[in-house]
């Protein structure tokens, strides 16, 4: 038996996504009843939730139409149940699964080969990411400071409290010990892609709006830093996200910036 029938098994969605079903992945694993099949699923959920997941990203229920035929052998449709899994869902299944069927074993493999491997294509984008919106926060944070001192700021440190303030509805040193880091860290170095892109656009909103409405004094541009913050967390509480302080802290940003020099170096050999 060879690592390709699961392969084969693989579906990708609309978003370029590979996902498995698990009708299918039965089959494969060869359980004749799906009902057994679906016990493994049940434990599989379990070791999902206590590794951190949320179920409802890797394991998705739907209905599918069937076609049949009944005694007369005329055709009819039924709905049936199914699972739509992810790679991750999949390669806890197989963890569970009956260890001692040979296909079983080779599923474990199979699936965690393509974990680690899409473990670390998830990386190398974050990375990339990461780097880039670091810089483009370097940027925007000089020409936020340019124009704050324009604007007549004097106490950089609180128009800076400011927006922090909303956007994560603690102070910066707050956000720090939230995020276990230490003071004398720069906590945009330890974020991960997700949050510096609402930091960038707190930052370049609130030069645009100085500019924009002609702020002037301390005051005023604290103020304003601290609506643009405000406007920032609300849109993320709208669209369902994460609130920036929840998010967890990375590594610095350095590391990023070596993994992907080591990526390149190995592309070259």
């Amino acid at each position: 038996m060879e690592l390709k029938v699961f392969e084969h098994a693989r579906h990708i969605n609309g978003y370029q996504h590979d996902f498995w079903k698990a009708r299918e992945l039965a089959k494969i694993l060869e359980y004749s009843d799906y009902r057994n099949f679906l016990k493994v699923v049940d434990k599989a959920k379990t070791a999902c939730i206590n590794s951190g997941h949320d179920t409802k990203e890797h394991f998705v229920d739907i209905t599918e139409p069937q076609k049949s035929r009944n005694q007369y052998w005329e055709v009819e449709w039924q709905t049936i149940s199914d699972i739509v899994l992810s790679r991750y869902a999949c390669y806890l299944i197989v963890q569970n699964a009956d260890p001692s069927k040979e296909i079983v074993a080779l599923g474990q493999s199979y699936f965690a080969i393509q974990t680690r491997k899409q473990e670390i294509q998830d990386q190398n984008l974050e990375d990339t990411k990461r780097v880039y919106l670091r810089e483009e926060m370097k940027t925007h944070n000089k020409k936020l400071m340019s124009t704050a001192k324009e604007a007549g700021v004097h106490n950089y440190a609180w128009f800076n409290d400011a927006g922090y303030l909303w956007l994560y509805g603690l102070r910066s040193k707050q956000v720090q010990k939230v995020k276990w880091l230490n003071d004398a860290d720069n906590l945009l170095d330890h974020i991960g892609s997700e949050e510096l892109a609402a930091n960038l656009f707190r930052a370049t909103q609130t030069e645009a709006k100085i500019k924009r409405e002609w702020v002037k004094g301390q005051e005023k541009a604290d103020l304003t830093h601290f609506e643009v913050g405000k406007k920032v967390r609300k849109t993320i509480q709208d669209i369902w996200g994460t609130m920036p302080e929840k998010l967890p802290a990375s590594d610095h940003i350095k590391e990023a910036k070596k993994r992907m020099g080591q990526q390149k170096k190995q592309k070259l050999r």
